[in-house]
């Protein structure tokens, strides 16, 4: 079987990302960066020709510019090589998830030490924590109790985050939004479960 002359191999136009190759490139002249990293002024045709001698791609690298900026490549190579750039810094970008935990004013003791324990778990594993108060019905009128009870995760949650947002009441709930603690090691300690009130009420109440 004879083998196919480079010259005659026909270029594909692989534009499906927006960029121009080959014969896809109809504005004449152009400029050309070499291997050696010289810059030369010529015709599109002329650099198409020399692409094909190649048996690579004649691919357009910067269409803004005047002239258009083209470099001859394998541009298979070079799009695989794009795409393990970009998946290599979405690797790196950290992005930090926010845990909501929620109570109410009413919330029992018991279930206040286990959320602001959750709370601190998640804390020292790098992620915000929104804490979420909800008032039904006549816990409306009582704002007071989940605003004491707010003030208390603040002080218990102080060793494990930084306050972000303080407690803002927006509709029947009042918020407030944590984040890791700056500057903080990578050892991780065992959260400890805040000291329990003495009586059994709820943990928003004030004691007597």
């Amino acid at each position: 079987m004879a083998l196919q002359n480079p010259r005659d191999r026909r270029m594909p136009n692989r534009q499906s990302d927006g960029t121009r190759i080959n014969e896809d490139i109809r504005i004449s002249p152009i400029r050309l960066v070499k291997e050696d990293g010289e810059a030369v002024i010529m015709d599109t045709k002329q650099a198409l020709q020399m692409a094909k001698d190649a048996g690579l791609d004649l691919v357009e690298v910067s269409p803004n510019a005047k002239p258009p900026v083209c470099r001859i490549i394998n541009y298979g190579k070079f799009k695989f090589e794009q795409i393990k750039k970009a998946k290599a810094a979405k690797a790196k970008q950290h992005v930090v998830k926010l845990k909501e935990i929620k109570m109410h004013p009413k919330t029992a003791e018991n279930d206040y030490l286990y959320r602001i324990k959750q709370a601190a778990e998640f804390l020292q594993d790098g992620m915000k924590v929104k804490l979420i108060m909800q008032f039904r019905g006549r816990e409306m009128a009582h704002m007071d109790y989940g605003k004491r009870l707010m003030e208390r995760a603040k002080e218990d949650l102080l060793q494990y985050g930084d306050l972000e947002m303080d407690s803002r009441v927006e509709g029947n709930t009042m918020l407030s939004i944590y984040g890791p603690k700056r500057g903080a090691g990578t050892a991780k300690k065992q959260p400890q479960a805040p000291k329990p009130v003495t009586e059994p009420m709820a943990a928003g109440e004030a004691s007597t």
